[in-house]
């Protein structure tokens, strides 16, 4: 097959929980992209430092978020070399950063995700591709959520894709159109209440499983009004306190108790939206065996999960293919998902080497 059927792409993300920087090299097959193979991938953590910049930087000056933009963007710059040389990494066309999101205010019309593409091109001498949600802020949209144009071009094959993160989101096909949406919270909750017991998580589930379902709390948490309403929407970290939290805290139930009941509560609410077909899943939660087994039980969908690379790096990826899609002049912003008023191709280019290639 000829060379240039292929391309080779360095995908970057960071998330909110500030856990490190995901790193994936991808190779994409232009005739069929769902034939993509992510060679090596790796998750850098932020030192103490780091963790507390990106933290606070919503509170800096724009003199000092401008700095730290830069600076940041060196830093992922620096990270994308050290990267290439431990893994002998010879092909690159592109790389395509999330960057760290420090505003995202759709309602009043902006977003902002720092780490900057002309830095990291100037260090790495590579193509850069970064920034994809403005525009689509600027379309009306909500800049959110990216993902689920990966999991049209990448996960066709699948009826429904769910990630489990600190929410359970999912995808799907629908007359035509790719819809998404927050299911309801999930590592965010069980995580909190392991974290009582200091531990980061319920490793596999061992905790849930060993405890006893609360009744009452299920059947309440079940109707909450989220739940309830066929329009899909979000959730965030608002809902969890306000609501979750507290509901959960009146019982005053012990701790495996809780994670009992709760993931029953992830796997009823995912059932709910799935029926029939094959249901991909990634992210953390797809470690929780006890979660997957609920979630087998109570759904009528095939439930699949992938290799581990996949279930931990799928975000680094789809955003390898974002920049890939954009260098393409392709859509890679859908308007069923984010509520823009057209399909778009976002992104911006820093390309300051390109007559040296």
């Amino acid at each position: 097959m000829n060379q240039k059927t292929f391309k080779y792409v360095i995908g970057l993300m960071s998330g909110t929980s500030l856990d490190g920087l995901d790193l994936a090299y991808i190779k994409f097959n232009l005739n069929n992209l769902q034939n993509f193979e992510i060679l090596t991938a790796e998750t850098i953590a932020y030192d103490t430092k780091w963790q507390t910049d990106l933290k606070n930087a919503y509170e800096m000056s724009a003199v000092e978020l401008a700095h730290l933009d830069a600076q940041y963007g060196i830093y992922l710059g620096e990270r994308i070399n050290a990267f290439v040389k431990r893994h002998h990494i010879v092909k690159i066309d592109l790389i395509a950063s999330h960057g760290q999101t420090i505003f995202h205010r759709p309602g009043a019309g902006y977003t902002t995700q720092i780490g900057s593409g002309a830095h990291i091109n100037a260090v790495t001498g590579i193509k850069t591709i970064c920034d994809f949600r403005t525009q689509d802020v600027a379309l009306g949209g909500q800049g959110a959520p990216l993902v689920p144009v990966g999991d049209r071009y990448l996960f066709g094959q699948y009826d429904y894709c769910l990630n489990i993160g600190g929410f359970a989101n999912i995808s799907f096909e629908k007359n035509g159109k790719r819809l998404a949406y927050d299911i309801c919270p999930a590592n965010i909750v069980l995580n909190h209440y392991v974290g009582k017991l200091n531990l980061p998580y319920d490793d596999k589930g061992q905790l849930a499983a060993s405890g006893k379902i609360n009744a009452e709390l299920l059947e309440t948490l079940n109707r909450l009004d989220y739940y309830q309403t066929e329009k899909p929407k979000s959730l965030g970290w608002k809902f969890v306190t306000d609501k979750i939290l507290p509901l959960i805290d009146s019982f005053s139930l012990k701790i495996n108790d809780i994670l009992k009941t709760y993931v029953e509560h992830i796997a009823i609410q995912i059932g709910r939206k799935t029926t029939g077909g094959t249901l991909l899943i990634t992210g953390g939660g797809a470690h929780n065996d006890y979660l997957m087994q609920q979630i087998d039980k109570h759904t009528t969908s095939k439930v699949i999960i992938p290799d581990k690379i996949l279930v931990d790096y799928k975000e680094a990826l789809v955003f390898g293919l974002l920049g890939l899609l954009k260098e393409q002049n392709n859509i890679n912003i859908l308007s069923s998902v984010t509520g823009s008023r057209i399909d778009h191709s976002s992104g911006v280019v820093f390309d300051a080497f390109k007559s040296q290639q």
